[in-house]
């Protein structure tokens, strides 16, 4: 990627658009360190976390919680086992090598799945779950955490219409209510327009735009993607 000075306020949340090969995987994932950067710095809460130990390493993802577009969830585990790794900091190693989780921390996961609309899921299989229910453990896993940062990789990618616009309303609401600062990639123009408060535009690598969603005109988005809009670019509504 080019030099790319971006800064994201406490609460806010926004959403990344761009075609794939932008950069926008690469920009969510250096955030947490899953990909470090060659160049340049990152802070959180005002921690430089660029050249963090694995110590540091840790504690930093403990703040961050990672949304994938491909669940990452261990589909022959439990949903409720699935959501407590959300939980993994905070409990001794032992315990979770036994699967020896507190009492507190099973609320928690409960409640995480509440707040997503399965709770009766707890039980259940993950592999037995719907794609839109799949993501909806990931948000619960991530939310398990108690995090200060979500961070979702094209967490709509491959659900359809109606379950991409659950799936956003759901990580909207929890932005809202909690007021954990949020970043999505995205690729519908028509999501970011509805969901963000904020859109940044890359293309190969490069930023092309940042600024409120309200100012993300068509052309500005046929800027970001380097050629005419087509269908193929929203999604449609629910």
């Amino acid at each position: 990627m080019d030099s790319l000075s971006i800064e994201i306020q406490p609460g806010e949340f926004v959403v990344v658009v761009g075609l794939s090969g932008a950069g926008k995987s690469t920009m969510l994932r250096s955030i947490n360190r899953l990909v470090t950067p060659t160049a340049g710095r990152i802070f959180i809460d005002g921690e430089d976390i660029t050249d963090a130990t694995s110590t540091a390493l840790k504690r930093l993802r403990g703040k961050v919680g990672m949304i994938f577009q491909n669940f990452n969830l261990v589909k022959r585990s439990l949903v409720i086992r699935n959501v407590l790794a959300g939980r993994l900091g905070y409990v001794p190693t032992w315990r979770t090598l036994l699967g020896f989780f507190p009492r507190m921390d099973k609320e928690i996961a409960l409640e995480c799945l509440n707040r997503v609309g399965i709770p009766e899921k707890a039980g259940v299989r993950a592999d037995a779950l719907s794609g839109g229910q799949q993501q909806r453990v990931g948000i619960a896993r991530a939310l398990a955490q108690q995090p200060k940062i979500i961070l979702a990789d094209e967490p709509v990618a491959s659900l359809d219409p109606p379950t991409s616009h659950a799936v956003m309303k759901d990580l909207r609401r929890i932005n809202r209510e909690d007021k954990i600062t949020t970043l999505v990639n995205l690729h519908f123009i028509d999501m970011a327009l509805e969901y963000a408060d904020r859109i940044i535009g890359l293309r190969d690598g490069r930023l092309v735009f940042d600024g409120p969603a309200e100012q993300a005109t068509e052309k500005v988005f046929e800027e970001i993607y380097g050629r005419a809009l087509t269908d193929d670019d929203v999604i449609g509504e629910a």
